[in-house]
């Protein structure tokens, strides 16, 4: 998070974080060797001088840390379209839109054959396309059948959302999206999907 932060925000907060630190370090470790009794007497300030720096740093990181609320709502992006090239503009607040879900067409089935079998999915899945009949997920000569492109694309980055019937939860890996590129995601859903 630092590193999103403009530049005086940045030492903002680095100044009032050290500061805190430089007092927990000199009350834990120097001073106590020249004044064993520390903070003796003195508790009471001690303890009001150590709830000051907390509560300065949480409002540190409340003031220098919070984003700007014009920067959010017009946060411009550009998305550009695979099939035709053409740029488009539009406005988003908070989180970035996902791209919609393919359609079967986009994807090359060839090239998601190879996706399918360098990423083990054979020694999980059945699959006559791919010449495979493990059995330790849904066959999915079956699972798939009448199923669309956003449905597959969804169980394969998603796959505990909705679970076979017969299987449990965690079986198939949840991570095939940081994984695989669209491309693949794109091409290994036209391959599932191929002479459906």
């Amino acid at each position: 998070m630092p590193l999103a932060l403009s530049t005086g925000h940045a030492v903002g907060l680095a100044l009032v974080a050290g500061a805190f630190v430089v007092f927990a370090l000199l009350s834990a470790l120097v001073i106590p060797r020249r004044w064993p009794q520390y903070p003796g007497r003195g508790l009471s300030w001690f303890i009001a001088g150590t709830l000051v720096l907390f509560v300065g740093t949480l409002a540190a990181v409340e003031v220098f840390a919070k984003e700007s609320e014009a920067a959010e709502e017009t946060a411009v992006t550009e998305t550009t379209t695979e099939t035709g090239g053409t740029t488009t503009e539009g406005t988003t607040t908070g989180e970035a839109q996902p791209a919609p879900p393919p359609s079967a067409a986009e994807g090359d089935p060839a090239a998601g054959k190879a996706v399918f079998a360098a990423q083990g999915c054979g020694g999980c899945h059945a699959f006559s396309a791919a010449g495979t009949n493990a059995s330790v997920g849904p066959d999915l000569d079956e699972a798939l059948q009448g199923k669309d492109a956003a449905f597959v694309r969804e169980s394969i980055v998603d796959p505990n959302k909705e679970i076979a019937s017969g299987y449990g939860a965690n079986i198939m890996p949840p991570d095939f999206e940081q994984k695989l590129s669209q491309k693949q995601l794109n091409d290994l859903v036209g391959f599932l999907l191929q002479d459906r």
